[in-house]
């Protein structure tokens, strides 16, 4: 099921979109769907991206503490203790 929109191109964006739709042999409503699809695919592997670099970044950069130099073996009795 398709819900109309109404949107606005550019003059260019148009004339483009009609070249390539001919190419393609398919309708400039198709390719506007296509470039949709892309963009939400391309914003969900990009945030993906952003997170793995991030937590790529402040590995390592942290040390344990002197209350808790056993972090990495004891986390789950730490937590229980902070939490409560």
């Amino acid at each position: 099921m398709f819900i109309r929109m109404h949107i606005q191109l550019t003059q260019q964006q148009m004339k483009a979109l009609h070249k390539l739709a001919e190419e393609q042999n398919v309708s400039v409503s198709a390719l506007i769907r296509q470039g949709v699809d892309m963009v939400i695919q391309s914003s969900r592997s990009t945030s993906v991206e952003i997170k793995r670099q991030r937590a790529i970044g402040v590995a390592g950069q942290f040390t344990a503490s002197d209350n808790a130099p056993d972090v990495s073996g004891k986390h789950d009795q730490y937590l229980d203790i902070a939490y409560h």
